[in-house]
């Protein structure tokens, strides 16, 4: 069909048999609509030379269709997986709005595997492929040769090869710690676990608060536990008060996850510790238990809800691009100090 430089959105609506509403909705990405019109009133657009006119502008949607790939322990709903149910929350009610039908992959184990992640984008002929917190280096780097956008949600990619979305957790951690350091705390544990680059992040948040503050990072206060789970966190807790220190002389406790630091409030009674009286106590996420726990969590808020909609923007701007050539973009969000009841100045 001969390109019509001055076709109308109007000639789009004629062509796909819609109105012009619809057609416009579809175009733009700004109801729902069934993926039959949607995909109709697109290739209309494509056919009538109006798509590419709109692209050159970067002012349309052109996600149809994205692959959501995710490691088994995402996928359940449950109280320990909170974080990675509002993150796929998020992503559904964007994509959704957007009238972006999403094509689930879920793996079998804890990791994913790059040639079944292929097959499964192959299949439905996805426009973008979303990798949901597996960020393993291997894996980066073979989807990166499928020929099709990939973004990584709560991952890293030092490599910059792939874009990437994630919270701000370093300047997060740092924010609550320097909180803790101007009411007089010093004596600071961090309770963490061998997570992947996200969760380090937060051990240079950490850091970085006590050097900009003047103050040598502590070198015995960190505590790694095996997981984030809340049992990890009580573990820790009686293992630290047997100590010869108990709990190292702390006065405030940062816990890498909101579910260790449940875990950690948790024995802390069980030992007749007082929080906030006695040691505060500081989580990070902003998991709904948190704000319903004795005394309630003070923690640092992930925008976990946010996330999906940055990843189906860097999706959209790539293909908009059409540039093979377009260096990764790699996206945080920034975090916030929620206050509650578990934090105060250290005991005098």
């Amino acid at each position: 069909m001969k390109i019509d430089r001055k076709t109308t959105l109007k000639d789009v609506a004629r062509e796909a048999n819609v109105s012009l509403s619809t057609a416009s909705h579809a175009i733009n990405g700004t109801a729902t609509l069934t993926t039959q019109v949607r995909e109709r009133v697109l290739e209309a657009a494509r056919a009538l030379g109006y798509l590419e006119s709109r692209r050159q502008k970067a002012t349309i949607a052109t996600l149809r269709v994205v692959l959501l790939a995710m490691t088994n322990d995402a996928a359940p709903q449950s109280d320990l997986n909170m974080v990675s149910w509002t993150m796929l929350n998020g992503f559904r009610r964007e994509c959704e709005r957007r009238g972006i039908r999403i094509v689930p992959y879920v793996s079998t184990t804890s990791r994913l595997d790059p040639v079944a992640v292929a097959a499964a984008a192959d299949a439905d002929n996805v426009d973008g492929i979303v990798v949901l917190n597996d960020d393993r280096p291997q894996l980066v780097q073979a989807l990166s040769a499928l020929g099709r956008p990939v973004v990584l949600i709560n991952g890293e990619d030092p490599a910059m090869i792939v874009d990437t979305v994630t919270a701000e957790n370093r300047f997060g951690a740092r924010l609550g710690i320097e909180h803790l350091l101007s009411l007089g705390h010093r004596n600071i544990l961090h309770i963490t676990w061998k997570g992947r680059t996200t969760i380090r992040r937060r051990y240079d948040g950490y850091s970085d608060a006590f050097l900009a503050a003047g103050f040598p990072v502590p070198a015995d206060m960190v505590v790694e536990v095996e997981s984030y789970e809340p049992e990890w966190g009580e573990a820790a807790i009686r293992r630290l008060l047997t100590e010869e220190r108990p709990l190292r002389n702390a006065t405030a406790i940062f816990c890498a996850a909101d579910n260790l630091a449940l875990g950690c409030l948790k024995a802390l009674t069980e030992a007749g510790i007082r929080v906030p009286d006695d040691v505060s106590v500081l989580g990070f996420d902003d998991i709904m238990p948190a704000a319903f726990s004795a005394p309630p969590l003070s923690t640092i808020q992930l925008p976990a809800d946010r996330l999906g909609g940055a990843a189906l923007s860097l999706l959209e701007q790539r293909l908009v691009a059409a540039d093979p050539t377009r260096p990764a973009h790699r996206l945080e969000l920034g975090c916030r100090l929620v206050l509650r009841g578990s934090i105060a100045p250290p005991p005098k």
